[in-house]
């Protein structure tokens, strides 16, 4: 067992905190961070020996890439061969942000598992303050995914990452709650005005056509997709089932509330009937007609803020397990904008569990 140091950025110690980290990465350890994303788990994307701890620590199955993260665009000197004027100037657009963009990989310059053996490695420039800072003063590219257990809910709070790897890790730098809640896009460039989506996330398609109107675009491959199952992804979240609470979770769609309420009423009276504690995860719209008693009801927000459901899906989800909820049926969404990213990891996170009504 290691000890987990954590660290609080709300105090006059945050930039001797911010160096005390940065030390420890360059060391080879493992350090977890937040994002505006989710918390990642960080370690220098140079040396396969502090890499392999994040496989061992989160349980990652190995053929699966790791993103990594640079606090200046200078860096990709040193990380990537030339890419194409279309990168740069998605870099220009929406660089820092929760956009990742996979580009040809220099000879050497990572581990080969940060890379999972291919010839691309995907790279992002956070747009956190805290993690910037992190990035700048370590000095070097830090290979970070998700700062959880493998297959587990994302962490959204320092807390959750404690949960899941206090013993695992050297350290958290606890910058409090992350912004948007789901995890990075990621964009393949496919050609010099084309752009495949791998993987959807905090940049949403509307604001890829505006960042880069003269450019085509694949639209994200449905979740559970053959695209999706490809023996050696191209991303992260592309593979394996994700984000997944311990309880079962199905996910409800349909056009009209009322079917999708009453669908989940009937589901929660035959989970009590056979002594299972159930919950749901609803729009603000239907909180009230699920609310009487027999099941955990957890809230997204409005329907009209689809932002805000992104924002609290991982969450939610952990507080099912903490109450050791067993069945869980959520409400689905249109995949427009984010909620895109947000029917994709809620796909994942049922194993593509789905019931229409």
């Amino acid at each position: 067992m290691t000890t987990t140091k954590v660290w609080g950025m709300t105090d006059e110690y945050a930039e001797a905190s911010i160096a005390e980290a940065a030390e420890l990465l360059r060391r080879g350890e493992l350090v977890a961070f937040p994002t505006e994303t989710v918390y990642g788990l960080g370690a220098d994307a140079r040396s396969s020996e502090a890499v392999a701890q994040i496989f061992q620590a989160k349980g990652r199955p190995s053929d699966n890439p790791l993103i990594v993260h640079i606090a200046m665009i200078s860096q990709l000197d040193e990380l990537v061969l030339p890419y194409s004027a279309l990168a740069k100037q998605l870099m220009e657009q929406l660089w820092p942000g929760p956009l990742t963009l996979v580009l040809p990989v220099q000879p050497g310059a990572v581990s080969p598992l940060v890379t999972a053996g291919l010839s691309t490695v995907g790279v992002r420039m956070p747009s956190h303050p805290v993690a910037l800072r992190l990035l700048a003063a370590a000095g070097c590219p830090v290979a970070a995914p998700s700062a959880n257990r493998s297959g587990r809910p994302s962490p959204t709070l320092a807390e959750h990452v404690a949960e899941d790897l206090s013993g695992r890790i050297s350290g958290i730098v606890d910058g409090g709650a992350t912004g948007i809640g789901l995890e990075s896009t990621v964009i393949e460039l496919t050609g010099e005005q084309a752009l495949r989506i791998l993987r959807p996330g905090g940049v949403t398609v509307e604001q890829l056509r505006k960042a880069a109107p003269q450019a085509e675009i694949d639209a994200p491959a449905e979740a559970g997709s053959a695209v999706e199952e490809l023996s050696a992804p191209r991303s992260p979240g592309m593979k394996y089932t994700h984000y997944a609470p311990k309880g079962e979770l199905s996910v409800v769609q349909g056009s009209s509330a009322a079917k999708r309420v009453a669908y989940m009423q009937e589901q929660v009276s035959q989970a009590a009937n056979a002594g299972l504690k159930a919950g749901v995860l609803v729009f603000d719209e239907q909180a009230a007609a699920m609310e009487d008693g027999s099941a955990l009801v957890l809230t997204y927000g409005s329907g009209q803020q689809l932002e805000q459901a992104a924002h609290r899906l991982y969450a939610a989800l952990r507080k099912f397990d903490a109450a050791g909820v067993q069945r869980i049926w959520a409400e689905g969404c249109e995949p427009d904008g984010i909620g895109a990213a947000l029917m994709n990891r809620l796909l994942k996170a049922a194993g593509h569990r789905t019931h229409q009504v």
